[in-house]
């Protein structure tokens, strides 16, 4: 098996763990050093806005058609863009330390710049601090975007001309939006909010006359991708009425036509902007199969994949390309372009083959397995196990949300715990996303703590795979670190460590001072501060205290704006209070989880060291 240590590096004053595979030494740096690819866009020339993380944060690259690499941006933290129609320019969005403030820019690149601009090469669009501005879409001469600064809670959505700045309020009927697009007559615009129901979405179609429901506020139904085609029908993913999402084209009377649907995993749809062709995406287990259809549902062809991971695309304008952007277990991710006509598939940048021969040895594929629960549900789970079998340690990973899934995507942490001997479960408990309606349903409001009674069931299962069940630590971020917190307080006799980023310590408290926008998104799946605050504080780790007497180890961001750093301190002071021992590292130019390298750095091989300490044989 492969041996643990932990050093302390005397210059650095920081912690780094290693572990030796045969004659080949490894460190969790060297896996948190491997850089990442993602898409953005994609023109009809076919140049790809693709995002690269090799300087330490998500920026923006320009592959051009032969796959020749322009840096574009070094701005200080991650940003991403959509490429404007028609010219030689991109459309930016920032902000500042990971405060979700998004500010709006343009970068001209007739010509592309000879270096990599930082914030004083960019045209300010939308910019104002105080609030958020979300790109959404993008048309001949305009840009849409979404904003909350009516009443920093509601989000109204903004079309911009890009001529003489002229701005014109398209949609301002209140509540959270998630996506939008501009409709073929540039003065429509469909709009998706999320409702009053957990996991809910609703279509609504802004005209100047007025608003057009796609959809009703109170249908439990979660609907995504919706467009409006030239030919005035409008189609999209939808599970109205159904376990599963399918692809569903609604006609100008309102009428429902199905026309792809499964009856055992979603399908989810992109339309081409000409409304020909279809980008459906199969996603199965974690696991993304891309095909392309006719406008009306006829397959054409399946798009080869040079690996089975999660994936999706983007049309160019003119609908000849698509851009993909694909991440796998053992891959940091890949850009492939897909020539339409010809279905040929061009890979354009595969990040494994920049992983060191020894590193890319040490990376395992994960086992899908289903484990049995108490009352007789099972939860879907990925398990990573070290080549040699491990020592019997595990680390479960829950991940955050809760309305979303785990996948099957390159996560250096797993990988690292997985090279320290540890097998990692990687859990899709009751409430994730990918697994059917009924699924993420059963963690809904006073239904939490069912989820958090996963975590048990998870532990008796561990032996299954070779696991101590005496040996098993809680990691997660966000709503997974509250899981971790519930876990640790609520089990205080199942775990024998916990790792936490972002995470949740009172559901009372993070209700309270949150950002206002997330307020009420969370309230509809969490519970109401009026009228179930008994249920919310029961459900708070806090509340639970007492019993706790597990280590845990504390990341947040001090400019998180959807969990507070308060939710972290005040379970840290109560920790320090009880004398259990509590680590707790705080970025101060980070928000909801480490967006930059070098704070990873600093706090992952922290993490695990921690890990190594706490689940030792």
């Amino acid at each position: 098996m492969p041996s643990c240590h932990e050093a302390w590096a005397e210059t650095t004053g920081k912690r780094e763990t290693t572990w030796q595979h045969g004659s080949v030494t490894l460190d969790i740096r060297s896996l948190l050093e491997l850089r990442s690819w993602t898409v953005f866009d994609v023109d009809d020339d076919g140049r790809v806005l693709a995002g690269y993380d090799g300087s330490g944060s998500m920026q923006l690259v320009e592959l051009d058609p032969t796959g020749s690499r322009t840096p574009l941006t070094a701005l200080p933290g991650p940003c991403w863009g959509c490429y404007l129609r028609g010219e030689r320019a991109v459309v930016v969005q920032h902000d500042d330390g990971g405060n979700e403030r998004g500010q709006l820019s343009i970068l001209r690149l007739g010509p592309a710049p000879s270096e990599p601009v930082g914030l004083d090469g960019l045209e300010p669009l939308v910019h104002d601090e105080r609030y958020m501005h979300t790109l959404l879409d993008v048309g001949p001469g305009v840009v849409a975007y979404a904003t909350n600064r009516r009443n920093e809670v509601d989000f109204d959505v903004v079309v911009r001309r890009l001529a003489d700045g002229v701005e014109t309020v398209r949609y301002d009927a209140g509540g959270y939006v998630t996506d939008a697009a501009i409709a073929p007559d540039p003065e429509q615009v469909v709009v998706e909010r999320l409702t009053l129901l957990p996991a809910s979405t609703q279509v609504r179609l802004a005209r100047p006359d007025g608003l057009r429901d796609i959809t009703d506020a109170d249908d439990h139904a979660l609907h995504g991708g919706a467009r409006l085609l030239p030919d005035g029908n409008l189609v999209m993913a939808s599970n109205h009425g159904r376990e599963f999402t399918a692809v569903v084209r609604v006609d100008e009377s309102g009428a429902w036509t199905w026309l792809l649907e499964a009856d055992d995993h979603d399908i989810n749809v992109t339309p081409s902007p000409d409304g020909r062709h279809l980008l459906v995406t199969h996603e199965t287990d974690g696991g993304s199969a891309l095909a392309i259809h006719d406008a009306d549902g006829t397959h054409r062809y399946d798009v080869s994949l040079p690996a089975y991971g999660a994936a999706g695309g983007v049309w160019s304008d003119g609908g000849r390309y698509v851009a993909i952007a694909l991440v796998a277990p053992t891959l940091p991710g890949a850009v492939l372009r897909l020539d339409v006509e010809s279905g040929e598939v061009e890979t354009l940048v595969y990040a494994a083959d920049d992983i060191p021969s020894d590193i890319r040895s040490a990376l395992v594929e994960p086992t899908s397995h289903r484990v049995p629960t108490r009352d007789g549900e099972q939860i879907p789970c990925f398990v990573y196990t070290p080549r040699d079998g491990g020592s019997g340690s595990v680390v479960m990973n829950i991940h955050g949300g809760p309305e979303a899934q785990a996948q099957r995507i390159f996560n250096p942490v797993v990988q690292g715990l997985v090279a320290a001997g540890h097998i990692v479960l990687v859990p899709n408990v009751r409430g994730s996303t990918g697994y059917g309606k009924r699924w993420y349903s059963m963690d809904d409001v006073k239904l939490r703590l069912e989820s958090v009674a996963d975590l048990a069931d998870l532990r008796t299962w561990v032996p299954t795979v070779g696991g101590d069940p005496d040996r098993v630590a809680l990691y997660g971020g966000s709503y997974g670190g509250y899981m971790v917190l519930a876990g640790l307080s609520m089990q205080p006799d199942l775990w024998a460590a916990g790792v936490e980023v972002v995470g949740i310590s009172s559901l009372v408290t993070f209700l309270e001072n949150t950002s206002p926008y997330r307020r009420a998104v969370r309230e509809r799946e969490y519970g109401w501060l009026d009228s179930d605050r008994e249920f919310l504080i029961e459900a708070s780790p806090l509340t639970h205290l007492d019993a706790m007497r597990t280590p845990l180890f504390v990341i947040h961001g001090a400019n998180d704006p959807r969990v507070p750093l308060s939710e972290s301190e005040q379970i840290k002071s109560a920790l320090d209070a009880k004398g259990v021992p509590c680590e707790l590292l705080v970025f101060a130019d980070e928000g909801h989880g480490l967006a930059k390298r070098t704070n990873r750095l600093d706090a992952y091989p922290a993490a695990l060291a921690f890990l190594a300490e706490h689940l030792a044989g």
